[in-house]
């Protein structure tokens, strides 16, 4: 598995990661309609191509497989490929996104649970809640920061 930071993000490879992403928000947020999938994958060419720091998991040069966005030191974004899921590899993207590009800070939908889970099993801690997400649409998000006192998996 090859992990990266890609400065450079052509047509291709924004197509690929939206590949990903919808296939990864499919298997993981059964709270979201189709409408609403499709309505949100408008938007998501755009955070691909606007983030500070995109890191790609790839399988060979070709194909992603999962990705993260982090602007700031706040993740904002992370997606593995359904056929990826418990492979490790979400673990090594948030690891590098914490040791390379100081994420600290996070939201995520309280309505995913295993990602909750997973951020909650990395360190993380929330420390605020929101009824609904930031375009006011009926998603509680959870505020999540790094807990340092804690041991984050390895």
């Amino acid at each position: 598995m090859l992990i990266r930071e890609v400065r450079s993000r052509n047509q291709a490879l924004v197509d690929g990661l939206l590949d990903v992403w919808e296939r990864s928000v499919r298997a993981t947020h059964a709270f979201l309609s189709d409408s609403e999938v499709r309505r949100i994958r408008g938007y998501v060419p755009q955070a691909i191509k606007a983030v500070e720091h995109l890191v790609v998991a790839e399988s060979d040069r070709e194909k992603p497989v999962a990705f993260m966005g982090v602007q700031g030191g706040r993740l904002e974004m992370l997606f593995v490929s359904p056929e990826e899921r418990g492979r490790g590899i979400g673990t090594q993207l948030l690891q590098y996104g914490i040791e390379r590009l100081d994420v600290t800070e996070l939201t995520v939908n309280e309505q995913n649970p295993q990602a909750v889970g997973f951020y909650e099993h990395m360190g993380f801690k929330t420390y605020k809640r929101s009824d609904h997400d930031e375009e006011g649409g009926p998603y509680p998000l959870l505020y999540m920061r790094l807990d340092n006192s804690s041991t984050r998996a390895s």
